[in-house]
């Protein structure tokens, strides 16, 4: 046997009965000094034992000259005629050295990790990358037990329970880890496939063989995109610029960086218009950072601070390039930045020791730049890269056009609410009918503002007008249009109208808005308002609604309870009437007039908010604002998502005591004794500095009724914060200022009735008309 290749044959009692060219200079020994010698005393050594039960390994010849070599020898039994080993034929070679055949070398030299086992996880063969891996050479793992080669972890277990699968089950596995390995620095995502060894003729499974290809590029790639699709999910839940930028942050640590902040320019935050340019050093203020730290100690500065960025750092050149700025420690620039970040918040520095990679992205939206994203590295391993920056850049694209739209809406709400502000009522007018207290609370829902108002008016005769309504809709269309109905509502109520036909003109006007193309707002949703008028003279409450929940009463006793009412067709309907509901209350009763946003939920039976509602009103509190307070915290959820209108008004009474009433004959011979009865009434009030004035206004109004109306005529005296004075006749035509010329007669009436007193005017009742004039009880201001 004089081929090249080292060979030896036993037989199967261990005895040399061939030896080989090759093997004499592999050994230096030749074949006469061999053959009929045992293998075993041509060892240095005796073989591991795993070695001899896999008829492989590594082992320790002593060579003729008497020095060790070590080989890697592999033995293939020779089988006699009833299967049993009549000897053995060994091969062998120095470790390390180059495969023979095809085969051998294109598994040796493969780019993958490539090991063979055998059924109890013992190494059989590795290839050179399998050697790199794991730092170590092939002789060294060569017959040992796999888990005795590599540290207790759960991934090096999971490894061993799949060669234990292949072997037990014959089925091969496919899986992916992201694990270390003894000579890598880091972890590497690798694909693992395992595959049962079998005999060619009897099938037997005698190994499991693996490749294992380092797929960490594709597994970052994932994780990118994975880190965008999580990004479309995660930023942005929330309206709030603030919070868009710590969803940021917090998607950005730990996966992606060690540190990251998020930092604006002031205008984003305020209601300025952005800057022409970025130049020279940037001021921006802290709005969030995180760290891989608890407490975040790398921070420089402190949230809500501002910053002063010098133009050679990488947020500033981030900024005014508008694309992603890298930088690496040892880079000029890099080390001027962080050892300004140490000298102004040394407590940090032994954090930020190892920094060694940054990254600034500009937060660019629509063209306008917003602010910065800076993402530090620090025990992350890798520098950023530019795949890296391209990620960071569709990130902070994402999340500037939430930011953007966040600030938008800020805007937005911001203007509605000062809007919505300026037309609410800001001190209620002075009036003895009710003691009012008022609650109205702007939604905080992505919807934004709606339209819901509140309103007290005062009314001729000490009667008040207690006013609420709903625009359905937000943001400042719906505002505005809440203005409109606002002042329509003063405007109709300064006409005294009862409550129905007062609802019916203004479903008119609402009516009219829709049909005008540049109100699509109200076209499409609507409004809804209730109207009521207490007279403190008859205790009465005149109601009518259009399409608006009923107001609620509490009378002194505690019992509370919703007013019968017939809830008309929510404004701009058209065509339907409305009826308006009368009740008598006493001295004392509470009337609660609110918007829906304080019943209706989608996740509230308006039923069981209404009956919560009535229970809140009965509380006992010294005050109407407390109770205000009480009701709110009973009724409204811990979000609610509407706008929210309460209006309390607490009943007074003005007893008879404090009016006084004539008839009057239909002659003008019975002024003067109805002039003289009223200035009688108001010296038994002890008003008679107000004799005067009053004797003029009860002759002109008297006077013509008596002249211009229908009988029955009535005058009546209120004495309230006020003195007023009240005629009615039966006639339907109302008076009206005119210039009087120097030649005429008459004419001049009412034009001193007006000049005398503090108000005056006329209002239509159901039998003609009432005029009044009311006069100030306190002295003037000279």
């Amino acid at each position: 046997m004089e081929h090249v290749s080292a060979t030896a044959v036993t037989d199967a009692a261990g005895v040399v009965t061939g030896w080989s060219e090759g093997a004499r200079r592999l050994t230096g020994r030749t074949a006469e000094e061999v053959v009929g010698r045992t293998a075993r005393e041509l060892l240095a050594e005796d073989p591991p034992g795993p070695a001899v039960a896999a008829l492989k390994g590594t082992v320790v010849l002593r060579h003729r000259d008497g020095s060790p070599r070590a080989l890697y020898v592999q033995a293939c039994p020779v089988q006699g005629g009833d299967g049993t080993p009549t000897g053995y034929v060994i091969t062998a070679r120095p470790p390390g050295s180059g495969e023979s055949t095809l085969a051998g070398r294109a598994f040796q030299q493969a780019v993958m990790s490539m090991s063979v086992f055998d059924t109890r996880q013992r190494y059989l063969r590795l290839n050179d990358v399998a050697c790199r891996v794991m730092g170590v050479p092939e002789e060294a793992l060569l017959g040992r037990h796999f888990p005795d080669t590599i540290e207790d972890a759960e991934h090096s277990r999971g490894f061993n329970a799949h060669l234990r699968q292949v072997a037990e089950t014959g089925m091969p596995v496919r899986y992916e880890s992201f694990t270390g390995a003894p000579s890598l620095n880091r972890e590497h995502a690798w694909t693992i496939e395992m595959w049962p060894v079998r005999e060619d003729d009897s099938g037997e499974l005698t190994g499991v063989a693996l490749a294992a290809f380092d797929s960490s590029d594709q597994y970052w790639a994932r994780q990118r995109l994975a880190l965008l699709n999580e990004a479309a999910t995660t930023i942005g839940t929330t309206l709030d610029v603030v919070r868009t930028a710590e969803e940021l942050v917090g998607l950005l640590v730990p996966r992606y960086a060690d540190f990251a902040s998020v930092d604006l320019l002031e205008w984003v935050l305020g209601a300025d218009e952005p800057p022409t340019a970025l130049e020279g050093d940037i001021v921006l203020r802290r709005v969030a950072h995180g760290s891989a730290h608890e407490g975040t100690p790398e921070a420089a500065v402190h949230l809500g601070e501002t910053d002063v960025y010098v133009a050679s750092s990488p947020p500033a050149r981030a900024l005014r390039g508008g694309r992603a700025a890298l930088s690496q420690a040892g880079e000029p620039d890099f080390m001027r930045w962080v050892t300004e970040r140490n000298t102004r918040a040394p407590a940090g520095r032994s954090y930020r020791k190892g920094v060694h990679s940054v990254l600034a992205v500009p937060l660019k939206a629509r063209g306008t730049t917003l602010g910065v994203v800076v993402a530090v590295r620090i025990a992350h391993p890798d520098d950023f890269g530019g795949d890296d920056a391209v990620l960071g850049e569709e990130l902070a694209s994402r999340a500037a056009v939430c930011i953007d739209n966040a600030r938008r809406f800020a805007r937005e709400r911001t203007t509605a609410l000062a809007l919505q502000n300026s037309l609410l009522p800001r001190g209620l007018p002075g009036q003895a009918a009710v003691e009012v207290a008022h609650r109205y609370l702007p939604s905080g829902s992505l919807a934004g503002i709606g339209g819901d108002w509140f309103d007290v008016i005062p009314l001729s005769g000490s009667r008040v007008a207690l006013v609420v309504g709903d625009v359905v809709g937000h943001g400042i269309p719906s505002s505005a249009t809440m203005g409109r109905l606002c002042t329509a509502v003063r405007t109709l109520a300064d006409v005294d109208l009862p409550p129905d036909e007062l609802l019916t003109h203004l479903d008119d006007l609402v009516t009219h808005l829709a049909s005008d193309d540049r109100d699509d707002e109200v076209a499409e949703l609507g409004a809804t308002c209730l109207y009521a008028v207490y007279d403190p003279v008859s205790r009465r409450l005149t109601t009518a609604a259009a399409g608006h929940p009923p107001p609620a009463v509490v009378l002194p006793d505690g019992t509370a309870r919703l007013v019968p009412l017939s809830a008309g067709p929510p404004l701009g309907v058209g065509g339907l009437p409305f009826e308006a509901t009368e009740i008598e209350l006493p001295e004392g009763a509470v009337v609660a007039l609110y918007t829906d946003g304080l019943i209706e939920d989608r996740d509230r039976d308006v039923d069981h908010a209404t009956g919560e509602l009535c229970r809140a009103l009965t509380a006992r509190t010294d005050t109407l604002d407390e109770l205000c307070d009480t009701v709110l915290k009973a009724v409204l959820p811990e979000e609610p998502g509407d706008d929210v209108a309460l209006l309390l008004a607490r009943t007074r009474a003005l007893g008879a005591d404090r009016v006084a009433t004539w008839d009057v004959e239909p002659d003008p011979a019975h002024v003067a004794a109805t002039r003289q009865a009223a200035t009688e009434q108001l010296a038994a009030w002890g008003l008679e500095d107000a004799s005067f004035v009053t004797e003029l206004v009860v002759s002109e109004l008297v006077t013509n009724a008596i002249r211009y109306g229908e009988p029955p005529i009535q005058l009546r005296l209120i004495r309230d914060r006020t003195l007023i004075c009240e005629v009615s006749d039966g006639s339907s035509t109302s008076p009206h200022l005119r210039r009087a010329h120097a030649f005429d007669e008459g004419g001049r009436g009412l034009l001193l009735v007006a000049q005398l007193t503090q108000r005056w005017g006329s209002r239509q009742t159901g039998s003609g008309k009432t005029i009044w004039a009311e006069q100030s009880l306190e002295p003037p201001d000279f």
